[in-house]
């Protein structure tokens, strides 16, 4: 889909630099909501479009879609000449199933560009074949995840080794600019793949005024699932797609330390391209479903302990009852929302938990989002939030990965954040500051920031 802003530049302004951006962008996904975010924060210095990349297209395993997706490309590719620079939001499973559909798309979007900025998402490296990890699931009997290490090692190397090389070949001919979410990053693009011009900046995505207007206006009325509650009770919120690695068990383990009036909130669901045909219940929410012994009774506890024969005619009603220890009515599945509402749950919550695993991600868009939002947010120890927390001190308390008592006992001692105005050092501000120095023309930009 072709969407085209028009720009408001001042009557003294020269004419805007028309900028491409090349992203998902009507997708429930972390790129698309970050694109929307940066298409407001640039479209009064520049004239912007954006190019939304079909996932359907994209990402089909039917070579005959494949196809279409090649000429989807190709379509986008002969549009890019028109533009002054282009800006491609590079999550690398975006443009494609395999490594080579996703160079192939990648070369022909990069070289039709006159001028180019690629923001990477996840950074992917050549790191030697991890050994002993890989022998590790052998010896355990788990052949498959072997296998799977294996293959997501060789996919990175061949990704990482053509990207880089493709952008180094590229930056010989005309202006490439690159952009990642830490200073780690950065220095390894620079120093290690030997990449020019790579500029770091966390993601941002609201301003003071927007964030302003949001908490004004959030209220808990606006959400159904919690409208009953106690006015005293203390709002305890996740938020993102529903998988393993965002560590919600951990939160719900630690909810079930804290008194009565904490509830847990979950804000998200199933990521789309994870629902599966036939499946009555996804994996992990009938995980954190156990965890919260929601649906379960005393005597699955005894049937699990291998007591299924006890008597059960005089404790009928407590085995076969609601668990004790059911936390049905202090955790919450809040469903997925649009970029307004999620902005307006995290106003509402007492403080944004983060329980993430680490799997080696770059950033993180709830994070940056509850910090611009004025939250108190509670974030395990991953290298994502560790470097993100260089980038604003002493704004983000921390546990240890998985340790649930730990982050109960934070929950606890801690008191909310006073919802106030943070005085980021890198905002959106900085953010669309960066795109402009890296997209617009050279003789331009001065002229266009001062406007």
């Amino acid at each position: 889909m072709h969407i085209k802003l028009e720009a408001r530049p001042s009557k003294a302004a020269p004419a805007p630099c028309r900028l491409a951006i090349v992203s998902t962008y009507d997708e429930l996904c972390g790129i698309a909501g970050y694109t929307r975010a940066l298409e407001r924060q640039l479209q009064t210095v520049m004239d912007v479009t954006v190019f939304d990349l079909d996932q359907y297209l994209l990402r089909s395993p039917h070579r005959r879609v494949q196809r279409m997706g090649d000429d989807h490309i190709r379509k986008i590719a002969a549009q890019l000449r028109h533009f002054d620079s282009v800006n491609i939001q590079l999550e690398h499973g975006t443009l494609g199933r395999t490594p080579g559909r996703i160079m192939k798309r990648l070369s022909l979007l990069a070289r039709a560009a006159p001028a180019l900025s690629v923001t990477f998402h996840t950074i992917l490296s050549d790191d030697p074949m991890p050994w002993p990890e890989i022998w590790r699931h052998l010896r355990r009997g788990a052949p498959s995840a072997a296998g799977a290490v294996m293959g997501d090692n060789i996919r990175a190397h061949i990704l990482s080794r053509g990207v880089y090389t493709l952008l180094r070949r590229l930056q010989r001919r005309k202006p490439v600019q690159i952009i990642v979410h830490t200073r780690r990053d950065m220095r390894l693009l620079r120093d290690v793949y030997r990449l020019r011009d790579v500029h770091h900046h966390p993601l941002s995505f609201v301003d003071q005024m927007r964030a302003r207007e949001i908490r004004a206006t959030a209220s808990r009325e606006s959400f159904p699932a919690i409208r009953q509650l106690p006015p005293n009770a203390r709002l305890i919120g996740t938020f993102g797609f529903l998988s393993a690695y965002k560590g919600f068990d951990t939160a719900v383990r630690a909810l079930r330390e804290l008194p009565e009036d904490h509830h847990l909130l979950i804000f998200g669901g199933i990521h789309p391209q994870t629902i599966r045909r036939h499946e009555k219940l996804d994996p992990y929410i009938g995980e954190l479903l156990r965890d919260a012994r929601i649906g379960q009774t005393l005597l699955d506890d005894l049937t699990k302990a291998g007591r299924a024969g006890v008597s059960v005619d005089a404790m009928a009603t407590e085995l076969l009852g609601p668990h004790p220890q059911n936390l049905s009515r202090r955790m919450h599945f809040m469903g997925v929302l649009n970029d307004e509402d999620f902005l307006s749950a995290m106003a509402v919550c007492d403080a944004v938990v983060l329980p993430y695993l680490e799997v080696g991600q770059s950033a993180s868009g709830p994070i940056s989002m509850a910090l611009e939002m004025g939250c108190r947010v509670i974030a395990s120890r991953t290298t994502a939030f560790l470097q993100f927390a260089r980038y604003h001190p002493d704004e983000v308390e921390f546990f240890d990965i998985g340790n649930f008592h730990e982050l109960a006992q934070r929950i606890a001692t801690g008191s909310p954040t006073a919802r106030h105005e943070r005085q980021l050092a890198y905002n959106a501000g900085t953010n669309a500051a960066l795109y402009v120095r890296a997209n617009m023309p050279r003789h331009a930009t001065a002229a266009a920031t001062e406007a």
